[in-house]
């Protein structure tokens, strides 16, 4: 009979964990800092921060407001890129489009919101 082996609660797995509770609460602080309009996502893909370096591109841009699956699925299609991608993986040409991409849909936002003010 086969059996398998129990993971127990070692040194090794405590530290995976310790990581992983590091890691997630960087990326939850990551995410609230681009919502607040603190971090531009552009930012974030161009510095790429090591909280970020194995985080989905979709979950980035999805951190912004106003932005769902739907316009974050349609905007990447644009430039070829899967939003399950991560930021680490990307290349610097990926990279460098799609933060100038995103930088020209910022101004074009803000440039129509201004429009909407002054009407």
């Amino acid at each position: 009979m086969d059996v398998l082996p129990t993971m127990s609660p070692g040194p090794q797995h405590l530290r995976a964990l310790q990581r992983a509770n590091r890691v997630r609460l960087a990326r939850a602080e990551l995410k609230r800092r681009i919502a607040e309009g603190e971090l531009t996502a552009a930012e974030v893909i161009l510095s790429s921060p090591w909280e970020a370096d194995s985080m989905a591109v979709g979950d980035v841009l999805m951190s912004q407001r106003r932005w769902g699956g739907t316009r974050c699925r349609k905007f990447l299609a644009t430039l070829q890129i899967s939003e399950a991608k991560t930021i680490g993986s990307l290349t610097e040409r990926q990279r460098t489009a799609l933060a100038a991409r995103l930088e020209a849909s910022e101004d074009r936002s803000h440039h129509e919101q201004g429009a909407l003010v002054s009407a």
